[in-house]
């Protein structure tokens, strides 16, 4: 019989047919609607966690551009107010040439240009011909006004030839056919999209009112949208073996890509999609959907980029495969439908079982009743099968009393067990009480760094104002002195510095307080560079103790880190050394470094050793710990978690040893610089 023709004649048939039916009408008739809700339901709540994945991709990328941006602007305003650019401009002109290429080369530029006040060339990184076209850009007319200023542009050919013929080649990129690009003539790209800075000559003399111009082009920069890749992307963050891409477009053309044509090709020269150039460069949103990028589907986010005219000239993108998030979803889809029909079949053996079992005692109640009713007074049901409430329904009314004992044993059983189950949970309590106290521990240290962090962005608001107001007298009295300031010119510069070095740390306390938004920038270092840079900035506390210093820098390969935040490392450590040594009549600080291999990956070390009376092991256990500290009244019990947080984040590793002779060492790990090695 059909399972349809079943179930109708269950709902008007004998008990057993009626059981049977109310069992699976339930289980048949909803497993579809789940089904449908349940691939619905996936279906949009899996495109809105991956739409907000890639909205905040596009949020990073668009906080990495900027950095950027502002870097180059940076160090554009940097080199222009820098005294030993305006020494050789005072003393030696023929010589800011080679300032300039020097300085185009560690800025990772690729021209630094210096006009008159009449933005006329006069010294320039590269081969410079005619720069008067960049006199339209607005970056160079607020420069020569005496401002700086840093923003995105387009060049066309004329202007980089007048530049340096090189980046023209540079700059020419072949165009691609791309499925679903809006239609286009154009069989090449020769503009260039730049990130350019102008900032005016901080120096009396000939060329008073100049101003410095440099610039980065993007145009196959790949260093710049791998490192943009790496950002948002890092290796193992995507899940399920999708791949994380990011783009940079002129117009609507791929002129720096990590998304590949075919193995080993990157997309360079193919265009966007015509629904995307239209919503994005036309309309002015930012999208946030599926795109088909080059050869397959991504969840996409493409942006606006505004020249400094306020005219979109290109985009920024970042996105990921799709196809690996919706295999996924329909795999759990057939998996649930699988366990849905595993269920629903085991259901239906189940009550067909039961109603078997269920409905047979009740049939002979029914035959006993209907002898009784013929006559049939000694007829009984006896015995029924089972130790269910028909068949106790169907036992002897003598067994009353046997069954009352039973009940009363039972329940005395039962008491027994709730006991044991008492017991049982007490324990229980008892442990999840233990894991309160944990958590509101936890949740206590979380408060203390949450009202530091206020706290730190506070103390840095308060201390930018009187730094400011230090920077301008400094630069109104180097201006006002001007060549009489001469002797004293190295103390100025050492003012400078400490200024500058003020601004570090109030950088540094916003990052301790918004981490996310403060980035330290990344940059080949010399391990012994920054050593010695180190011991000169705490030759003051040196002083303070009979200390001798001894050095053993051996290291020859660079590391990728940022300068000042690896210099507040190791200045940590040096004072925290002198520190332990301070009540002794003479110490000694050693200060090695060289070559060293961990777990097969190559790596430059540096090691803090001093004679002081060491750590103990109880202590060591805590010592990278936030708030713990020995220094009673003293310190905040964070100067080591910041550092080993800092050194992490490089990938390298902090380590801490005590000899049984005394003292204590503490080693600094960071991988090498493999392009630098390269």
């Amino acid at each position: 019989m059909r399972l349809p023709d079943l179930l109708g004649k269950g709902l008007r048939g004998s008990l057993r047919n009626q059981l049977i039916a109310l069992t699976l009408l339930p289980v048949l008739g909803s497993m579809p609607l789940v089904i449908l809700i349940l691939a619905g339901w996936s279906s949009v709540h899996l495109d809105r966690l991956m739409i907000a994945k890639v909205r905040s991709d596009l949020a990073v990328a668009h906080g990495y551009f900027e950095h950027v941006r502002e870097n180059v602007g940076y160090r554009v305003e940097a080199l222009a107010g820098s005294e030993q650019l305006a020494r050789l401009l005072r003393e030696h002109p023929g010589q800011v040439g080679s300032l300039l290429r020097e300085s185009a080369t560690r800025m990772q530029l690729d021209y630094l240009l210096l006009l008159d006040a009449k933005g006329r060339l006069q010294a320039a990184s590269v081969p410079a011909q005619d720069v008067a076209g960049l006199a339209r850009y607005d970056v160079v007319r607020r420069a020569l006004a005496g401002q700086s200023a840093t923003e995105i542009d387009m060049l066309d050919a004329a202007t980089l030839t007048g530049i340096d013929s090189a980046l023209v080649e540079t700059a020419r990129i072949t165009l691609i056919a791309t499925r679903n690009a809006a239609p286009s003539s154009r069989s090449e790209e020769s503009r260039a999209m730049v990130v350019h800075s102008g900032a005016p000559i901080r120096s009396a003399g000939p060329l008073a009112g100049g101003v410095l111009v440099g610039g980065m082009m993007l145009n196959r920069n790949l260093a710049f949208v791998d490192g943009l890749n790496e950002i948002v992307y890092p290796v193992g963050a995507m899940p399920l073996g999708s791949v994380g891409t990011a783009t940079l477009f002129l117009d609507d053309v791929r002129i720096a890509t990590n998304v590949r044509l075919f193995e080993g090709v990157r997309a360079i020269g193919t265009r966007v999609s015509a629904s995307v150039r239209q919503a994005v460069l036309a309309q002015g949103r930012t999208w946030l959907d599926r795109a088909f990028v080059v050869n397959d589907w991504y969840v996409s986010a493409y942006e606006p980029i505004q020249d400094s005219a306020g005219r979109r000239i290109g985009m920024l993108y970042v996105g990921f495969l799709e196809s690996p998030f919706q295999r996924a979803r329909n795999l759990a889809l057939a998996m649930i439908i699988l366990l849905l029909g595993l269920a629903a079949a085991a259901s239906v053996y189940v009550s067909l079982s039961m109603a078997r079992h269920i409905s047979r005692p009740v049939e002979r109640m029914h035959t006993t009743m209907t002898a009784i009713e013929n006559g049939q007074t000694s007829a009984r049901v006896g015995a029924a099968a089972g130790a269910n409430e028909l068949a106790e329904l169907a036992a002897h009314f003598d067994r009353l009393l046997d069954r009352l004992a039973e009940q009363t044993e039972t329940l005395q059983e039962w008491g027994r067990e709730l006991d044991a189950k008492v017991v049982e949970r007490t324990r229980e309590l008892a442990a999840a009480n233990h894991t309160l106290r944990s958590a509101q521990k936890r949740l206590a240290m979380a408060e203390k760094l949450a009202a530091i962090g206020q706290l730190a962005a506070g103390v840095a608001h308060e201390v930018n104002n009187p730094v400011a107001v230090i920077q301008g007298n400094l630069d109104l009295l180097r201006e006002t002195l001007g060549a009489t300031a001469e002797p004293v010119l190295t103390e100025i510069r050492l003012i400078q510095d400490q200024v500058y070095r003020i601004r570090l740390i109030v950088a540094k306390l916003l990052q301790f307080s918004r981490p996310s938004e403060y980035a330290g920038f990344l940059e080949p270092t010399d391990i012994t560079q920054v050593v010695q840079d180190s011991l000169v900035l705490v030759g003051h506390q040196m002083k303070q103790g009979n200390v001798s210093v001894v050095q053993e820098l051996r290291a020859r390969q660079g590391v990728l880190v940022n300068r000042n935040e690896f210099q507040q490392v190791l200045i940590n450590l040096i004072v925290n050394a002198l520190q332990a040594m301070r009540d002794q009549p003479h110490g000694v600080l050693t200060l090695a470094s060289g070559e060293c291999d961990r777990d097969g990956e190559e790596g430059v070390y540096v090691a803090v050793v001093d004679t002081g009376p060491g750590i103990p092991e109880a202590d060591r256990q805590h010592l990278f710990d936030p708030f713990f500290t020995t220094k009673t009244g003293e310190g905040t019990g964070l100067g080591l978690w910041v550092s080993l947080s800092l050194v992490q984040r490089y990938g390298g590793q902090i380590e801490v040893e005590c000899p049984p002779e005394g003292g204590s060492v503490f080693t600094v790990w960071l991988p090498v610089d493999k392009d630098k090695k390269a």
